[in-house]
């Protein structure tokens, strides 16, 4: 099975349009490596199209850079199907930029995602009228092979609250999920190999996600904060990371420590939001992450399963 992170930032990219904090200014001034926002695919060993896991507001130059053998034909997508880990704007607003596609798209979430997707922010209703699309049911604890591609799923609730397009009435919206990945098709070749992929996780110490990190060859997992103010503490927000549905990597409840104990191979953190420090590449932050063993991700970085 093979990876590429799409993008590696949280919503809003790195450096974020608005943004004038130290972290966003040395992205501007060339002095750290700049971000697109959150999006993976993965392919079977067997498969020549790829699996698109969130469709980011970035997606159109995040597909100009995936490896696909289009051949002469006037009109080819590298993307059998997309798979959405929650209802948020930064993982669903590219969808609307495959509406040129010459076949209906076909689109993997849970029930809630559909809801949010088709009566709050109706980005399926308007792909209808465009190129249609084939939802299919994601349940969480139950894997799911994506027709056409070898690649199996299974969805686990990782928390967070709804998008803030649901309004405040939405206690009952669409929590986020993570997946353990494989390649079905590669059986043949002993037990297949396992991704696991969380970029929300509201609870670094919930004991089935505990179960599910440990028992992957490699996680990609939440690294938005730093710590759990770190929004606040720049007068951006009044809302922590837990109230955003995020554990800061750091404090009495954070993911790094975690992450770090973890037996996979590759430990690599995504969804990085342009406030965090380890961003900067000589920064005490991120040699705190690197001494830990733990990677920080970012675009185009492959990994082979």
């Amino acid at each position: 099975m093979r990876l590429r992170i799409l993008g590696a930032a949280a919503g809003g990219g790195y450096p974020q349009w608005n943004c004038g904090c130290a972290v966003c200014r040395a992205a501007r001034d060339g002095s750290a490596q700049t971000l697109t926002q959150s999006s993976i695919a993965v392919r079977g060993d067997s498969d020549e199209r790829w699996v698109l896991v969130n469709a980011s507001p970035d997606l159109r130059a995040q597909l100009a850079s995936l490896p696909f053998d289009r051949g002469d034909a006037l009109r080819g997508s590298p993307v059998a199907a997309i798979v959405l880990t929650d209802a948020e704007i930064d993982h669903t607003a590219g969808l609307l930029l495959l509406r040129e596609s010459s076949e209906p798209l076909h689109v993997w979430s849970t029930e809630d995602v559909r809801v949010a997707l088709t009566d709050h922010y109706p980005v399926l209703r308007m792909l209808e009228r465009y190129c249609g699309v084939v939802w299919h049911e994601l349940m969480p604890g139950v894997a799911t092979s994506i027709d056409g591609t070898s690649i199996s799923v299974e969805p686990f609730v990782t928390g967070g609250d709804a998008p803030l397009y649901m309004g405040p009435d939405a206690a009952d919206g669409p929590e986020a999920i993570g997946l353990t990945i494989r390649d079905a098709g590669a059986a043949d070749a002993g037990p297949a190999r396992s991704l696991c992929y969380a970029p929300a996780i509201a609870d670094a110490g919930d004991a089935a996600l505990l179960d599910r990190l440990r028992a992957s060859d490699c996680v990609l997992a939440d690294g938005t904060f730093w710590t759990s103010d770190e929004l606040v503490s720049l007068g951006l927000t009044r809302r922590d990371s837990f109230a955003m549905g995020h554990a800061p990597l750091t404090g009495s409840q954070g993911t790094l420590d975690t992450l770090a104990d973890l037996p996979a191979a590759r430990r690599i953190l995504v969804h990085i939001n342009n406030s965090n420090p380890i961003l900067l590449a000589h920064s005490d932050e991120r040699s705190v992450v690197e001494a830990r063993g733990v990677e920080i991700g970012h675009d185009g970085l492959e990994v082979e399963l």
